[in-house]
């Protein structure tokens, strides 16, 4: 029985990783030059596609499942320490097998939703000219807006509660505990919610670095990991609030010196 419970454990965390690395796959697929998959699969030079035009041109529901890979491909692993501390929750006693794969639902659903208004956000400035076919922005003043946004919330009070909350997943669970699949599903909607209260601000920053630059993409999953981390996220948050503010200014200075 214990093998069997072991052996249950590891497929639900293959399971999990192996989620990441599709996303990631996709995304890697869809960021490689136009032609060089004309081809190959259907599916693959569809994918490329999405990233050759513009948002106008591709549709927006081909650029809200963009924006729902990168979702999942960045936020699923900012999600393991929440993931770890409810499967050894469950080991001691808590919990239920199924439970692991509703919080993980209920977590990305929240994502699912945001995915929706980044999508909506790059429809809408793309058909103000304002975003290029990779996503990126083509203005140094939203570039500069975007960059003191992000940087400014960095030092917010909402920042720091829904910091705080992801820092320690034992005392959220301790707090909002429900049983069963339905319970953790809940559980997972609100841990969605204090996440997408910490990183929906860094997650703008995608139009600074482009939508579809995976380099971007992992450094920024890097630091958002790093920032839910108690030890080097006390270190991270205001310096990286103060990096950002002062890469506005020096935009917004450079914007103007060009204006001249």
């Amino acid at each position: 029985m214990l093998g069997e419970t072991r052996l249950l454990r590891d497929a639900r965390w293959l399971g999990f990783f192996a989620l990441i690395l599709l996303a990631w796959a996709l995304m890697f697929a869809m960021s490689v030059p136009s032609g060089s998959l004309s081809n190959g699969p259907g599916w693959a030079a569809a994918l490329t596609e999405l990233c050759s035009f513009s948002a106008r041109q591709t549709g927006f529901w081909s650029i809200y499942a963009m924006w729902a890979l990168m979702a999942a491909a960045m936020m699923a692993p900012t999600f393991t320490p929440a993931l770890k501390t409810y499967e050894d929750l469950h080991h001691a006693g808590a919990g239920s097998r199924s439970g692991f794969m509703m919080l993980v639902s209920g977590y990305l659903l929240v994502w699912l939703v945001y995915a929706l208004a980044g999508s909506s956000a790059q429809w809408l400035l793309s058909g103000y000219g304002l975003l290029t076919p990779t996503g990126a922005s083509s203005s140094m003043w939203l570039n500069s807006g975007l960059l003191l946004l992000a940087g400014s919330y960095q030092f917010s009070k909402l920042k720091n509660s829904c910091l705080n909350r992801c820092r320690s997943p034992i005392a959220f669970y301790f707090a909002h505990w429900r049983d069963g699949p339905v319970g953790a599903f809940y559980m997972g909607l609100r841990l969605g919610v204090v996440c997408a209260g910490c990183c929906w601000a860094l997650m703008l920053l995608a139009f600074v670095g482009g939508t579809m630059n995976l380099i971007w993409m992992g450094v920024a999953m890097v630091l958002m990991t790093l920032e839910k981390l108690p030890q080097p996220g006390n270190y991270l948050t205001e310096p990286l609030g103060y990096t950002l503010i002062f890469g506005a200014a020096l935009i917004a200075g450079c914007a103007i010196a060009f204006t001249l």
